[in-house]
């Protein structure tokens, strides 16, 4: 299951359509303490997540999950430049910004889930 974080409806509908014609299972949330209040969290192979959001922001939220040492691939979408967004974070992570191209979300995607760690 492929988890959507973002506060912007049209941005959840418009992604979780292209991901289920792709044969994606997947969950959408318009913020990031509604994810991390749902099932879906630590079930999830891979998060897309928007970075600016009311409340916990996306990166918080990134900072959250590896505090509890949950490995989950995170994939960052954003209206804003990727410098930025990658000087906060420690970690290999894709970074997209919008309006991103489709094929550019699911190669980040593929690339995360290929490289999970065993269970």
């Amino acid at each position: 299951m492929i988890s959507v974080i973002d506060d912007e409806v049209e941005v959840l509908r418009g992604t979780s359509s292209l991901l289920r014609s792709c044969g994606f299972d997947v969950a959408t949330f318009t913020s990031a303490k509604d994810f991390l209040h749902s099932p879906s969290n630590g079930r999830s192979a891979c998060l897309i997540s928007d970075v600016q959001m009311p409340g916990m922001s996306g990166i918080e939220l990134f900072a959250a999950l590896r505090a509890r040492q949950d490995p989950v691939p995170v994939i960052f979408i954003t209206a804003f430049a990727e410098a930025p967004v990658r000087q906060h974070i420690e970690a290999p992570v894709c970074v997209l910004q919008k309006p991103y191209q489709a094929e550019a979300l699911i190669a980040c995607i593929e690339r995360a889930i290929s490289v999970q760690p065993e269970t």
